[in-house]
C-alpha cells in the first residue's frame, strides 16, 4: 500500500481538482433548498429551513475533526504499508460517527432548546425549524460517519470517489426536494426528509466505495480496532484539532458580533464579503487536501525528501490559484457584490471594504497549506498551539485597530490572524521534518 510514486504536478492536480469540483457543488444544494421552499407563498418556511440548516450545520461542525484526523492517520498508515491499520481506522471512525450521531438524537430536545435560546426566532419560524430539525437529526449518524469516510478516501488519493459521493448526495437531495415539496406538497418537512434520505444513501454509497477495507480481516478484529495505543493517538490528534477549530470558530463569531457595532448596513456588507472568503477557502482546500494525503503518506514512510516535495508542489499550485482568485476578486468583485445584494447602501459599503477581499487569498494561503501539511503529519499539537498564539495576536490587533479604523480595523485584524497562523506554523515546519527523520 506504500505509495512511493514520484510527486508530480499531475498527481497533485489529480487529487485537488475533484475536491474543487466537489466544493463547487455545495452552494448549489443550498440554492435549490431555498428555491423549492420559496415556492410556498409565505416567508416563514424559507426562514425556518435557513435557521434549521444553520443550527444543524453548527452542531455537526463540531465533529469536523473526524475528517482531518482520519486523513492524517490513514495517510500515514498507508505510507507505512499497514493495510490492517488502514482497515481498522475505518471501523473506528464509523463507530465514532454512529455513536456520536446516536447521542445527538438522544439530546436533540436539549440541543434545539439551547440553540433557540441563543438565537430566538418568531414562534412560527421556530416551530417549523424545530420540525425540520427533528426529521434531519435522525441522519446525524450518517452525516458524522461520512466525515470519517471522506477523510479515509482523501488519505488514499481517492478524491474522485469523494466527488462521486458529493454528487450522489446532492443529486438525490435535489431530486427528492423537487418531488417532496413541489409534487407532494410536503413543505419544510419535505426538504428535511430529502436531506435525511440523501445522507443515509450517501453513507451506503460511502461504505461501498470503502469495500476494499472489508476484505482485510483487521476491520473486524476487535483487539486491533480497540488497540489502546492507536485509540490514544487518535483521541489526542482529534482533541487537538477540535481545540484548534473551536478557537478558529471563536474568531469568526467575534468578527460577526463586532461587525454589528457599525450598523446593519456594514454588518450586511461584511456578510456579503465573507462569501468571498468562503470561495477562497473552498478553492484552496483542494490543494490543502492534496498536501494532507501526500505529506501523510511520506511522513508514514519517513521520507523527508518526499515530504518537502509534496509541501512545495501543492503550495505552488495553491499560490497560482490564490493569485488568480485575488485578480478575479479585483476585477469581478463589484459584479459579484451586485449579484449578492440589491440594496444600494450595502453595495456601496461592500465595495468600500472589497480591497480586503482581494488580499484575502494571499493572506490565507500559508495557513491553509500549512494546515494541510501539519494534518498529514498529524502534528496537531503544533496546530493547536499556533492557533492559540494567533488568536491572541487577533485580540491584540482588535484592541489596537478597531477603535481608530472601525470596520477596516476589524478586517485588518482578521487578515493579521490569518497571517499569524501561517507564519507561526511555518516556524514549526523544521520540527516536522526532524520528527519524520527520526
Amino acid at each position: 500500500m506504500t505509495s512511493d510514486k514520484p510527486i508530480t504536478h499531475g498527481r497533485v492536480l489529480k487529487i485537488a481538482v475533484p475536491i474543487l469540483l466537489a466544493n463547487a457543488t455545495v452552494p448549489i444544494l443550498g440554492a435549490v433548498d431555498t428555491g423549492v421552499v420559496g415556492q410556498i407563498p409565505a416567508p416563514e418556511p424559507i426562514a425556518a429551513v435557513g435557521v434549521g440548516a444553520i443550527i444543524l450545520t453548527a452542531i455537526y461542525w463540531i465533529f469536523g475533526f473526524l475528517r482531518m484526523g482520519t486523513t492524517g492517520l490513514t495517510a500515514q498508515a498507508s505510507g507505512q504499508g499497514d493495510r490492517g491499520e488502514v482497515a481498522a481506522l475505518l471501523t473506528r471512525v464509523l463507530m465514532i460517527g454512529l455513536i456520536a450521531g446516536a447521542v445527538l438524537i438522544l439530546l436533540q430536545d436539549l440541543l434545539f432548546a439551547g440553540a433557540f435560546r441563543l438565537s430566538p426566532a418568531e414562534a412560527e419560524v421556530e416551530d417549523l425549524a424545530r420540525a425540520y430539525m427533528q426529521i434531519r437529526i435522525w441522519s446525524a449518524p450518517a452525516a458524522i460517519a461520512l466525515y470519517g469516510i471522506t477523510g479515509w478516501l482523501i488519505a488514499q488519493e481517492r478524491t474522485r470517489d469523494v466527488l462521486l459521493l458529493q454528487l450522489w448526495m446532492n443529486g438525490v437531495n435535489i431530486l427528492l426536494d423537487l418531488l417532496f415539496v413541489l409534487e407532494f406538497g410536503l413543505g419544510v418537512d419535505g426538504v428535511a426528509l430529502a436531506t435525511f434520505l440523501a445522507e443515509w444513501s450517501g453513507l451506503l454509497l460511502g461504505l461501498w466505495l470503502c469495500r476494499s477495507a472489508f476484505r482485510e480481516p483487521d476491520w473486524r478484529i476487535w483487539s486491533r480496532v480497540f488497540d489502546r495505543p492507536s485509540l490514544a493517538r487518535m483521541a489526542l490528534v482529534n482533541t487537538d484539532i477540535l481545540i484548534r477549530s473551536l478557537l478558529l470558530q471563536a474568531i469568526f463569531v467575534s468578527f460577526l458580533l463586532l461587525g454589528g457595532r457599525f450598523g446593519s448596513v456594514t454588518l450586511a456588507a461584511n456578510q456579503v464579503l465573507l462569501q468571498f472568503l468562503h470561495i477562497a477557502g473552498h478553492a484552496l482546500d483542494g490543494f490543502a487536501f492534496a498536501a494532507e494525503a501526500l505529506v501523510g503518506q511520506a511522513f508514514g514512510a519517513r521520507a523527508v525528501a518526499r515530504i518537502r516535495s509534496a509541501a512545495r508542489m501543492t503550495s505552488l499550485w495553491a499560490l497560482i490559484f490564490g493569485l488568480a482568485l485575488a485578480a478575479g476578486f479585483a476585477l469581478f468583485g463589484p459584479l459579484l457584490i451586485d449579484i449578492m445584494t440589491k440594496d444600494p447602501e450595502v453595495r456601496t459599503a461592500a465595495r468600500t471594504f472589497l480591497p480586503w477581499m482581494v488580499a484575502t487569498p494571499i493572506f490565507m494561503l500559508g495557513l491553509v497549506m500549512l494546515d494541510g501539511i501539519f494534518i498529514g503529519a498529524t502534528r496537531t499539537a503544533d496546530m493547536r498551539n499556533m492557533m492559540l498564539v494567533s488568536a491572541l495576536i487577533y485580540l491584540v490587533a482588535l484592541w489596537a485597530l478597531l477603535e481608530p479604523m472601525g470596520n477596516h480595523g476589524l478586517w485588518a485584524a482578521m487578515l493579521i490572524s490569518m497571517l499569524a497562523r501561517g507564519v507561526t506554523l511555518g516556524l514549526r515546519y523544521p520540527a516536522l521534518e526532524r520528527a519524520a527523520a527520526r
